[in-house]
């Protein structure tokens, strides 16, 4: 077949003689299976024979040939495993022609340039990355996972190409860059290449195959045989690599190299949108509609700000890739679910509680729902620290609370979480709490939680004077705002328990077992502490002093004041969580107009 020889082309060891070794280390196993199976053929000739009468080679005989039975049984099962299980398939967006003509033929007059075989299909994943994938096991079949020419017996591989490439590169580049994976049939198609990788991608099937109820004892052997072939396998792909390098060198190479540098630019805009933009936005339960739409914005705002990327945007004036697809829109959005299922384990499909959100309404239905459910759940956490658990004896909330009705306005905020920081701050010094004359302090908490108002403050609602007070000199080991955060924490553990559990008791494995990529590691409590702080800050900036909510495609919600962004608030909100020091961030918020003692409107 054309394209077949290429693979000596770059290749030192070449991929051809690197999969005869993987293939060797099969030929191996099946010897070491077929063993006592010999063995048992020979004694019994040679008692059939004469040649081994008496004892004990009859009872020899008999236990050989009782192990190679049972090698032959445990071995035709491990075969039988590894030929049927089904070899894991990188969740995709199924791309056909009709959806993208222009696509197709770009992709064909590819592979006649190269003189390799045309892929045999087309599929979108939401990643910075394009690879061959073969999609033609018979398992493949069975289970639906493939239909169509690529699921063919012998087919070529699928070409999976990264979404964001199709809406940030234009047609030249997206060209460049697909040639050498294009190449890449050119070797799938040899069949000793084809054997060992079938051979590899078997073994890791039957891996995971071993992970069900009574075939545990597949694993151990299976993964024996990838650790003895993974250096072979490995070098046989790097040959596959620079075969298909090799061979699309004549093909746009100049342009290649330009458009590797949008490759890297668009890795970058791709992360920092699905970390501070739709990451977000999946914890409330919304998944942006248009998010490779939504990488050209970041990139572009990326491309205003630094200036190394400066002349990146004078390419916008070329014709796009995505006008290779008939409807851009519709891939986009089924991208996009695909990235919210992928990278932060949504549904699968839209609903009441997974909804798509439009980038305009970001701002409304994201971003300030966020800020209001943030600040919710810190005062949530406040009353639950400042009731029976978080509190000693009533005395210290009872004359916080008088002192509170008698007291300034400012001052009646600084006075009133005092209730709730003395009781802390007296268990961290060791000294004993306050008691009051009312005697237990059980009984007597309740009735002053019956007494006050929700908030045990001076102020009919949450207030953002409430949460400063409460963490003015609440900084270090065992105060409030330890206490805080490690409550923050829990309660948010929690909801994401309650969120999991939801998609049902059942579990995942392989391609279902979702998220695949978790963009970030678990918060700290003191990072959702600053963050929910934020967030407060936020919604009083916004009830108080004209704030609104803002999208920024680089750095995700925004607070903007007068339509400009305000950067500078959070290290003074880290100056109150870490330090105990709220002097910075009210020097801020009096320079905004924020009325720190006016209740803010929550979830």
């Amino acid at each position: 077949m054309s394209g077949i020889g290429s693979i000596m082309e770059a290749g030192v060891p070449s991929a051809r003689s690197r999969a005869l070794a993987v293939l060797r280390v099969r030929s191996r196993a099946l010897a070491v299976a077929l063993l006592p199976a010999a063995l048992a053929v020979v004694l019994v000739a040679a008692r059939t024979t004469g040649r081994l009468a008496g004892e004990p080679w009859g009872a020899v005989t008999l236990a050989v040939c009782a192990v190679a039975a049972l090698v032959l049984l445990l071995g035709g099962i491990f075969a039988a495993v590894v030929l049927r299980a089904s070899p894991a398939v990188t969740p995709t967006v199924p791309l056909s022609e009709a959806a993208a003509p222009d696509l197709y033929r770009l992709v064909r007059d590819l592979a006649d340039r190269m003189d390799v075989p045309p892929p045999s299909a087309i599929a979108l994943t939401p990643d910075c990355d394009s690879w061959l994938e073969d999609r033609a096991h018979a398992a493949h079949r069975r289970s639906g996972i493939a239909g169509g020419p690529q699921s063919a017996r012998g087919a070529a591989p699928v070409l999976v190409i990264g979404s964001p490439f199709l809406w940030w590169m234009r047609v030249a580049e997206l060209r460049a860059v697909l040639a050498p994976v294009v190449a890449g049939t050119g070797p799938s198609a040899h069949p000793d290449i084809a054997d060992a990788r079938g051979f590899v991608r078997g073994l890791d099937a039957a891996v995971d195959v071993g992970s069900r109820r009574g075939l545990g004892w597949i694993a151990a052997p299976a993964r024996l045989l990838l650790r003895l072939c993974r250096t072979d396998a490995a070098e046989m792909e790097r040959g596959v690599a620079a075969a298909a390098s090799d061979r699309a060198q004549g093909v746009d190479y100049g342009l290649r190299i330009v458009a590797q540098e949008q490759v890297g630019l668009a890795y970058a805009g791709w992360d920092r949108l699905l970390t501070r933009v739709a990451l977000p936005a999946w914890r409330m339960g919304r998944w942006p509609a248009h998010l490779d739409a939504g990488v050209v914005s970041a990139l572009t705002e990326l491309s205003r700000r630094d200036r190394l990327a400066e002349g990146f945007t004078s390419r916008l004036g070329e014709r796009p890739a995505c006008d290779l697809l008939e409807q851009p829109g519709v891939i986009d959005e089924a991208t996009s679910l695909l990235a919210a299922r992928l990278f932060h384990g949504g549904p699968a499909e839209a609903g009441p509680d997974w909804s798509p959100v439009e980038w305009a309404a970001y701002p409304e239905e994201v971003v300030d729902r966020k800020w209001r459910t943030e600040a919710a759940r810190l005062h949530t956490a406040l009353d639950a620290l400042a009731g029976p658990a978080g509190l000693a004896g009533p005395a210290g909330a009872a004359g916080s609370s008088g002192a509170a009705g008698s007291a300034s306005p400012a001052g009646a905020g600084s006075a009133a979480p005092a209730a709730s920081v003395a009781p802390a701050a007296a268990g961290a010094s060791g000294s004993p709490a306050p008691s009051g004359p009312s005697g237990a302090a059980g009984p007597a908490t309740i009735e002053a939680s019956d007494a006050v108002p929700p908030t045990v403050d001076g102020f009919p609602g949450p207030t953002l004077e409430r949460v400063l007070g409460c963490l003015t000199g609440a900084s270090g080991e065992g105060a409030l705002g330890e206490a805080l955060a490690g409550r923050l924490s829990a309660d948010l553990a929690r909801e994401e328990r309650a969120a999991g559990t939801a998609g049902g008791p059942g579990k995942a494995r392989g391609a279902d077992a979702v998220p695949l990529f978790p963009l970030q590691p678990p918060r700290s409590g003191r990072d959702l502490l600053a963050d929910h702080v934020t967030a407060m800050v936020c919604c009083a900036a916004v009830d108080s002093a004209g704030a609104a909510p803002g999208l920024d495609w680089l750095d995700g919600p925004v607070l903007l004041v007068d339509g400009d962004r305000r950067a500078d608030l959070a290290p003074r909100v880290l100056c109150l969580v870490e330090d105990g020091d709220p002097e910075p961030l009210r020097e801020w918020l009096s320079a905004l107009g924020v009325r720190t003692e006016k209740p803010v409107r929550l979830v």
